[in-house]
């Protein structure tokens, strides 16, 4: 007959089934089968089209509001807001979301507008212009403008984790200032990394240069010129308008949440609205004119912005540069927070557009997917198949219901540590501790999630504070069990002290009571 499991043994299965999770809770999701093949050339999908299948995406996915703009040629074709706001204000087309990352094609529009009025050259050296930017590195003097735009500068995450260590950067001044102390993680031009400091950077740059505020350029040269009215730049997410804040989503449902402080002038500071996006993404489809013909950058230097190098592979100024399920080419970037996403995308060979902003943080409801179905609609006619919110709101389920079961085991844990402390009397202290040891596993998995998420992001900066964001059923889970072990292995460790001090007191009285049996007085009161 088999024995029954010991409490030691399901508590050490529990922990290492929990742990397991991870790997399920960060692997990608497989994506969705792509689109008919094009038999016909790129169209424009009608506003219905889009309204429907937009509608079917936050129906499937649980995303509580976005923003949705598709542009060809010199026209907006559609620009609408679906669903509401985390304060329950419907979106629509002139509601200011963020577009994150996003930010960093219209950083490096406003450092090409320079490069084109001769102010400075993509190829200088960026202390030529911007002496105060220095780095405990000789090679950042080689630095140029160009390699902050295409991300080969040579910073990385690796070597200036500026979430996780925690700086409370407000100004891009003090941005750059921050990477005083900093070494460069490649020879610049000779390697590709993504890295936020880049465009922060670039941002100063800007603002040394044009003798004005990053805000007021963008203002007076970007946005004002193209109709942008709604649009600006912000330093940290503290700054973001109510309607631009956005939800975490737990068991397919969408729970409003403010995005934690982190600096992101330059590299995802802008916040915009569908409209306003409608006229970004003409500009960059109709060589740098507006809708109403005004130009904010010649034809050859919007070419320049979409154009990688070779060091960058798919990679240019801000941009990124891939292709459509047939194969056109397409231009895009997209943007994260951690509790809203952004993604644009353009077709140069038919003049199409597309940008959208989601106020949900994460990937089965992000902006990224939605913005990818709108371009198989245009490209081929037809979109796959909306990510569906199911799998994930069923491995929620799985993950909080064991961390609940974490609970009530402790509970008995702690209930039981007197019987099980008095089981291991005797034993040496290694001994003790060799048992409690699997107990350890959650607690330092908890203190080290942060780094393992960063590692599975390729190496990105993750702060302990982005990880509940991320991946919050699994973080509720790991923190309960993590409470959970603590609490048992202090009520175990109490009482194994407490039973040692009882022995050892016990030892000492039955020492003292033999010795003075040997020593004390006789039945006629001598002493032997």
């Amino acid at each position: 007959m088999t024995p029954a499991p010991q409490p030691g043994r399901r508590r050490a299965h529990f922990v290492l089934c929990l742990l397991g999770a991870l790997a399920l809770v960060c692997a990608h999701a497989v994506p969705a089968a792509a689109g008919a093949p094009r038999t016909e050339g790129p169209r424009t999908p009608s506003p219905a089209a889009v309204d429907a299948l937009v509608e079917e995406y936050r129906e499937a996915t649980g995303l509580p509001g976005a923003a949705v703009v598709l542009t060809h040629g010199t026209e907006v074709v559609h620009a609408r807001g679906y669903g509401e706001t985390p304060g329950g204000e419907p979106v629509t087309e002139h509601t200011p979301m963020a577009v994150a990352s996003l930010s960093k094609s219209v950083t490096a529009l406003a450092v090409v507008q320079l490069a084109e009025a001769g102010a400075l050259a993509l190829d200088d050296p960026v202390r030529e212009h911007l002496p105060e930017f220095t780095m405990a590195d000789p090679r950042a003097d080689r630095i140029t403008v160009r390699r902050l735009l295409d991300q080969t500068s040579g910073m990385s995450d690796t070597e200036f984790a500026s979430y996780s260590r925690g700086r409370s950067t407000l100004t891009l001044r003090q941005s750059v200032a921050d990477l005083r102390d900093v070494r460069l993680a490649a020879e610049p031009g000779t390697r590709w990394e993504y890295h936020n400091p880049n465009f922060q950077v670039a941002a100063r740059l800007v603002e040394v240069v044009g003798g004005r505020s990053f805000a007021d350029h963008l203002a007076e040269r970007v946005f004002a010129p193209l109709g942008m009215d709604d649009s600006t730049t912000i330093d940290t997410d503290l700054d973001l308008p109510p309607s631009a804040r956005g939800h975490v989503l737990l068991l397919g449902r969408a729970f409003a949440a403010d995005e934690p402080r982190g600096f992101g002038n330059g590299s995802g500071g802008v916040v915009s609205t569908a409209a306003d996006m409608g006229a970004w993404l003409v500009a960059n489809t109709n060589g740098g004119r507006g809708p109403d013909g005004t130009r904010v950058l010649s034809a050859e230097g919007v070419r320049s912005l979409h154009s990688p190098s070779r060091v960058s592979g798919s990679y240019a100024l801000g941009w990124s540069l891939d292709e459509t399920s047939s194969g056109a080419p397409v231009v895009e970037h997209g943007g994260d927070l951690l509790t809203a996403t952004a993604h644009q995308a353009l077709l140069p060979e038919s003049g199409h557009g597309v940008a959208v902003m989601a106020n949900a943080g994460g990937s089965v409801a992000g902006a990224g997917p939605l913005a990818a179905a709108l371009v198989d609609l245009i490209d081929s006619g037809s979109a796959p198949a909306p990510p569906t919110g199911t799998a994930a709101s069923a491995l929620d389920a799985v993950l909080l219901a064991l961390g609940a079961a974490a609970v009530p085991l402790a509970w008995r844990g702690v209930r039981r540590a007197r019987v099980w402390a008095l089981a291991r009397t005797g034993r040496p202290w290694w001994a003790v501790s060799a048992r409690l040891l699997p107990y350890a596993a959650p607690p330092l998995l908890l203190a080290v999630l942060h780094e393992v998420v960063g590692r599975l992001f390729g190496g990105r900066d993750v702060a302990w504070f982005q990880v509940p964001y991320l991946f919050t059923s699994f973080w509720i889970a790991l923190l309960l069990t993590a409470l959970s072990c603590v609490a048992v292995v202090a009520a175990r460790l109490v009482h194994v002290a407490a039973g040692r001090r009882r022995g050892a007191a016990g030892a000492a009285g039955d020492a003292g009571g033999a010795g003075a049996g040997l020593s004390g007085p006789d039945s006629r009161g001598r002493t032997s």
